[in-house]
C-alpha cells in the first residue's frame, strides 16, 4: 500500500512539473507574440500643407521609435506656391498677370522626438513629446506679365525663387486609434530660420518698372503666403527683387499616419 502512495504521490509530482513547464513555454510565447505586436514603423501623409496650398503640396513622411520612449522621423515631398489670380486693374494699369505659369518645388523636414515617460502612460509613438527639427524648402515659380508703362509696353519674364532652412523645437502630441491609425499634432515649434527671396528677370527695365514689377510681386504673395509679411514685411524686396534676411519661424503640422 505504501508503495502504491509512493508512486501515486510521484506521478501527481511529474504532472505538476510537467504542466509548470508548459506553462512557463505558454507565458513565454505570449511575451513573444506581445512582443511582435509592438508597432515601431508609422508612414503619413502631411494634411495642413494642402488645407494651405491646396492640392499642389504633397508631403510624406516616416517615423520610427527607438526603445519605448524616442523616435525619429523624416518628412519629404513636393512644395508649391498657391495659385495666384489673375490681377486686371483698370486705373493706372502697370502689371497683369497671366494663368499660365511653371511651378517647382519640394521640402524636407527631420526630427528627433522625446516622448515624456512621466506623462504619458503608453510607449512611443503614443502621447506628449518634445524635441529639435530641422527643416529646408524651396519654392520657384517661372511668370509671364504685361508691363505698361511710359517707358516700356510687352510682356516681362520672372523666375521667382523663395528658400528657407529653419532649426528650432517643437512640442507635440501623437494620438493612436484603433492601434493602427496615427493622429500627431505639432501644435508649438518655434525656430530660427533663413530667408531668400530673388527675382530674375528675362529683360532689362527701367529702375521704376522694375520697382513697379516687384511690389506688384510682393503684394500678391503677401495676400497669397501665409506669414509672408509676418517674416519678410521689413525687408526692401519690392525696390530690389532679392533678399536674404534671417528671423523667426513658426511650425505647426498635422500628420495623418498608418502605424506597422
Amino acid at each position: 500500500m505504501n508503495r502504491h502512495i509512493t508512486l501515486l504521490l510521484m506521478l501527481c509530482l511529474s504532472l505538476n512539473g510537467a504542466i509548470s513547464l508548459q506553462a512557463q513555454s505558454d507565458t513565454g510565447k505570449q511575451d513573444i507574440m506581445k512582443a511582435d505586436r509592438i508597432r515601431k514603423n508609422t508612414i503619413r501623409i502631411n494634411v495642413t500643407n494642402p488645407l494651405i496650398f491646396g492640392d499642389r503640396s504633397l508631403i510624406l513622411g516616416y517615423e520610427r521609435t527607438i526603445g519605448e520612449h524616442q523616435s525619429f522621423s523624416i518628412n519629404g515631398g513636393l512644395a508649391k506656391l498657391p495659385k495666384f489670380n489673375l490681377i486686371s486693374i483698370v486705373d493706372d494699369s502697370i502689371v497683369q498677370l497671366y494663368k499660365d505659369s511653371k511651378d517647382k518645388g519640394f521640402l524636407f523636414t527631420g526630427d528627433y522626438r522625446f516622448y515624456l515617460a512621466s506623462e504619458n502612460k503608453y510607449r512611443a509613438p503614443r502621447g506628449l513629446y518634445i524635441g529639435p527639427f530641422v527643416s529646408y524648402a524651396y519654392m520657384g515659380r517661372e511668370n509671364t506679365w504685361n508691363l505698361n508703362t511710359e517707358t516700356f509696353h510687352g510682356e516681362v519674364n520672372t523666375d521667382f525663387s523663395f528658400q528657407t532652412t529653419a532649426i528650432g523645437a517643437q512640442l507635440g502630441y501623437q494620438f493612436v486609434l484603433w492601434k493602427r491609425v496615427a493622429l500627431d499634432f505639432v501644435l508649438i515649434g518655434p525656430s530660427v530660420a533663413w530667408y531668400s527671396l530673388n527675382a530674375k528677370l528675362d529683360t532689362n527695365l527701367e529702375a521704376d518698372d522694375e520697382s513697379a514689377l516687384y511690389a506688384k510681386i510682393d503684394e500678391i504673395l503677401s495676400e497669397r503666403f501665409p506669414g509672408y509679411t509676418f517674416v519678410l514685411d521689413d525687408v526692401d524686396f519690392k525696390k530690389t527683387g532679392s533678399t536674404n534676411t534671417r528671423s523667426f519661424g513658426f511650425r505647426y503640422t498635422i500628420h495623418l499616419g498608418y502605424r506597422f
